[in-house]
């Protein structure tokens, strides 16, 4: 593996201890500068991660951590995205390389790596509630000295699990609790609603800005004039944002002392501030403007969204390097989602789609961009994505609400209460079903073929391959389906002729694939794929295999499974998903309700989290790729027949 060099000053850094101890403040531009070039020399060759928000986020990284002394002092970095530059500076520079790659670093910060680390993170909006957790706690254990601070950007603001640590933090007045807003206007597509409204008239204000600064410089001095110098500034500075602003301070509203908007990618600047605000009690919240990319100019001037997580590119021209590939592929699950519902919506006007700030993920852009007063990006805001189609669904309308496996188990509730207890025609497409690869543990969507099926009235289903997505949408927006959900995986499918004419799939019932009578496979989704290479495999050693698409684990076609029951004493089940309450659980199920006596052998997702990889190496991992599933036949039905059969068609 390739050695990178690190700049002069920042080869001196193994902990920020170092930077404390051997830099000045004037320094920390040059580290700031160096630590965005390593990332930039690291991550245009590696690809596979994550770019554009730790670019935007390295000056407050550095002065953070210049600041405080982490990791006594703890820092939480919300989704963790950004946290790139942080963990370059805590003992992982040599490391970085491996990120997000099987046996690597990760690529969120995550406990078990750094002590450093000091709150897993993967989803958006935790930080606060962590760190003020964090922040009582060691009140109580009497470290008062220990500062606690959460980094969240502007896009993770949206969801209510952030307004709700706030809630509670303005109460606790004497928690030791800094926020740091990271404002770039972005989360991965851009923002969307009313908090980005405020901000921005914050950030905009001509008036305002004019005057911050004397403000401020009155604000970074208060401590040293008393108590009744801090409530007259608290006061005036209330006063100045009311007033100018024409609005009150949504903070101020929740009692944190705002300061800002402040330049966040001017290093010095920014710990003079957190050295200031150190001394002040009580939670506040420093808002700072930053630009996702920034420092690096082809991500700076270039789209934000492609940005993110470009893969490989060219760092002296900014050209990303795109494998082209030799024949036509199969598209990609969430296109065909994408441009299927434009085609439904076409002829049903009751068809609306919902995401939770995942338009260029999903696909659903292409709906937005064909229909934008049908199609809805809300925010990261699962929960009020699930309800805010409820909604829709009680005035007779079809709402496709696409969320991500992993991010739907926010939402679980909602989906329980406001739309499979009323029994709404709500779509659930939950995209990233399954094993999704180098985002790792905390985004893998092991579960949602479990949680899903235990909830009555909900339908549950997985397509094996495009044109099975493309029946299943149809299939949910006919009348009287009630909740509905279609899972299906990241990445690409099987079929390059996909397009193929709708047609209703009837709810609760499979498809034999293959026909055999030594054994019997399983599949719910995707794998089913992985069968149908291992049968062909299993075919040259003269194993006669059936394969039963069931593409439905609720209900799930009791008549097809009275037919595998009745002639197959050995069963496989195969699922890309948790093995404990998920498809293979409901075909024991079935098979112990009406008294049939099989040997199962479920594949799946053992009862143990993921960590990163490529899927492929996942899959192979968990045991049920194609690999998997000709070693299971084969110990099924003993290897000595096997080469008893394999000799006599060699012969």
């Amino acid at each position: 593996m390739k050695e990178y060099q690190a700049g002069p000053k920042l080869n001196q850094i193994i902990t920020p201890a170092d930077m404390r101890e051997k830099f000045s403040i004037e320094d920390l531009p040059q580290i700031s500068d160096e630590v965005r070039q390593y990332i930039i020399d690291v991550i245009s060759e590696i690809g596979n991660s994550h770019f554009g928000a730790s670019l935007g986020v390295v000056e407050l990284t550095v002065a953070l951590h210049y600041v405080f002394n982490t990791p006594e002092d703890q820092l939480v970095w919300d989704v963790g995205h950004q946290a790139y530059g942080h963990k370059i500076l805590t003992g992982r520079r040599e490391l970085f390389h491996t990120n997000r790659l099987k046996g690597g670093i990760s690529g969120f910060p995550k406990r078990s790596e750094s002590e450093y680390d000091t709150f897993g993170v993967g989803h958006s909006s935790t930080s606060i509630s962590a760190a003020l957790g964090m922040a009582v706690a060691n009140r109580y254990k009497g470290e008062k000295n220990k500062q606690h601070i959460a980094v969240i950007g502007d896009g993770a603001m949206t969801a209510g699990l952030a307004f709700e640590g706030m809630n509670h933090a303005g109460f606790e007045k004497d928690a030791n609790l800094l926020v740091v807003l990271n404002d770039n206007c972005m989360s991965i597509d851009p923002n969307v609603g009313a908090l980005k409204e405020y901000l921005t008239d914050i950030t905009t204000s001509h008036t305002y800005n004019k005057v911050k600064d004397e403000v401020w410089k009155l604000l970074g001095k208060i401590s040293k004039f008393g108590p009744d110098a801090q409530t007259i500034a608290s006061k005036v500075t209330h006063a100045l944002k009311g007033s100018i602003l024409k609005q009150s301070n949504l903070f101020e509203s929740l009692n944190f002392r705002y300061f800002g908007p402040v330049d966040g990618h001017d290093a010095i600047g920014l710990a003079k501030v957190l050295e200031d605000l150190k001394d002040i009690p009580g939670p506040k919240i420093l808002h700072c403007l930053t630009k996702k990319g920034g420092g690096y100019k082809f991500s700076e001037e270039g789209d934000p969204t492609k940005w993110h997580a470009p893969g490989v590119f060219n760092k002296e021209t900014g050209e990303i390097v795109k494998v082209i590939p030799k024949s036509p592929q199969p598209p990609k699950y969430q296109d065909v989602f994408g441009y299927t519902i434009v085609e439904l919506a076409e002829k049903n006007d009751k068809i609306m789609g919902v995401t939770p700030a995942m338009p260029s993920g999903c696909s659903l852009n292409i709906m937005m961009k064909a229909m934008p007063d049908r199609a809805f990006d809300v925010g990261i805001a699962e929960q009020h994505a699930v309800t805010f189609s409820a909604g829709l669904a009680t005035q007779g309308l079809v709402p496709f609400c696409n969320i991500y496996s992993t991010f739907m188990q926010r939402a679980y509730d909602q989906v329980l209460h406001d739309v499979a207890l009323q029994n709404l025609n709500v779509v659930f497409c939950l995209d990233r079903g399954g094993l999704v690869g180098a985002d790792g543990a905390t985004h893998h969507g092991a579960y949602d073929l479990a949680y899903m099926r235990m909830i009555p009235n909900m339908v549950v289903s997985a397509p094996m391959n495009e044109e099975e997505l493309r029946n299943l949408m149809y299939t949910a927006q006919l009348p009287n389906k009630g909740p509905f959900s279609i899972r299906y995986p990241r990445g690409n499918g099987v079929m390059t002729d996909w397009k193929k004419p709708l047609r209703e799939i009837k709810v609760g019932t499979g498809r034999k694939v293959t026909s055999g009578n030594d054994l019997a496979i399983l599949t719910i989704g995707h794998p089913g794929n992985f069968a149908q290479v291992a049968l062909e495999e299993l075919a040259e050693y003269g194993a006669s295999v059936a394969h039963y698409d069931m593409r439905f684990v609720k209900p799930i076609d009791e008549v097809m499974l009275h037919e595998v029951f009745s002639k197959f004493k050995k069963v496989i089940t195969v699922e890309d998903g948790c093995l404990m309450g998920g498809f293979g659980s409901a075909v024991i199920e079935f098979m112990v309700d009406q008294k049939y006596n099989s040997e199962i052998i479920r594949l799946g997702i053992a009862d143990e989290y993921i960590h990163h990889g490529t899927q492929e190496e996942l899959w192979a991992d968990c045991g049920f790729d194609k690999n998997a599933i000709v070693s299971s036949v084969k110990k099924a039905l003993s290897i000595s027949s096997f080469e008893k059969k394999h000799a006599e068609k060699v012969s």
